[in-house]
């Protein structure tokens, strides 16, 4: 007599993310999580499911991540300042963040090394990078002397952003026009005070208040034939000249290792906030030519990335 065993195969768990973001739309950065996920081993309809919410209207973003709550995800994944509204609206879920800013500043995190709370990620913010930038567009321009500084003041590590900002335009001989720039009506006052000034160039804070403004910036700079430099890539494919910072969707991808690891036990107090190592140079030649300026060769040569 033969026996026959038959083994039930068990279904594949199927994991939870919730997506949290502050954006109109489908945000690229959701896609680049979606192929690190891919690349980990998580395939949707199979092991994975992914809940995308995003809105432009803050309150309406806190009512997205208490349904992200209520439907039990294992992890949320916030985009920028959805962060801070996922701080607050749990303690126990465990939140990846990339964010622009100082995430201890912004109360999110204990420290990098030590989150000590649900939340962990990545920063974007980076100090050195402030006048990094500045150097650049000097190098660039040579003959800049007056620059006009964009920034938002409520922006969590802007201070110390602008502190470095201004040692660097010192160093540089450079003078510099400080404008706060969070509110549409801050953006419009800001275009006329900087024509008023006679601003020679124009370097933009990244994060997601000028982001979210990238194309009005880059018509402006032009439309003003002025040289300008950002923090990421993203503001010169939508016209600005240049840019010099991480590239965002490299980290959005890295983020699905933080993933990974608290689905398989991770805390995220124990998980260090990362900040990128790679940078990138970007140089947008259809602005440098809309506005009858010309790329030093060896400044182009340089460059990651050119734009034509």
């Amino acid at each position: 007599m033969t026996t026959v065993s038959v083994y039930a195969q068990q279904p594949a768990k199927v994991h939870r993310i919730g997506y949290l973001a502050t954006a109109a739309g489908q945000s690229p950065f959701f896609e680049a999580l979606k192929l690190g996920l891919r690349e980990l081993g998580y395939v949707e309809g199979k092991n994975l499911a992914l809940d995308y919410r995003s809105s432009e209207d803050r309150n309406r973003v806190v009512e997205l991540a208490s349904e992200l709550i209520k439907s039990k995800v294992d992890v949320i994944v916030a985009q920028g300042p959805a962060a801070r509204v996922a701080r607050s609206a749990t303690t126990t879920v465990p939140v990846v963040f990339g964010f622009s800013g100082d995430p201890v500043e912004a109360g999110l995190i204990e420290s990098l090394a030590h989150p000590g709370k649900n939340l962990t990620g990545m920063t974007f913010l980076s100090l050195d990078l402030a006048g990094k930038r500045l150097e650049l567009l000097k190098e660039a321009a040579p003959k800049v002397s007056r620059v006009a500084i964009l920034s938002n003041r409520t922006h969590p590590g802007e201070s110390g952003e602008i502190k470095v900002t201004r040692a660097a335009a010192q160093a540089f001989k450079i003078g510099v026009q400080y404008l706060v720039t969070t509110t549409d009506d801050d953006f419009d006052k800001a275009f006329q005070a900087m024509v008023k000034d006679k601003a020679q160039a124009m370097l933009t804070f990244p994060d997601a208040t000028t982001l979210a403004r990238s194309t009005k910036l880059a018509e402006f700079a032009v439309k003003q034939r002025l040289p300008s430099i950002f923090g990421w890539k993203e503001y010169v494919e939508d016209g600005g000249l240049i840019s010099y910072g991480p590239n965002l969707e490299d980290s959005y991808r890295r983020l699905a290792v933080y993933v990974d690891k608290i689905l398989k036990g991770a805390k995220p107090a124990d998980l260090p906030v990362e900040q990128p190592t790679r940078f990138e140079l970007v140089v947008n030649l259809k602005t440098a030519k809309q506005i009858g300026f010309t790329v030093p060769p060896n400044f182009l040569a340089r460059a990651d990335k050119v734009i034509r």
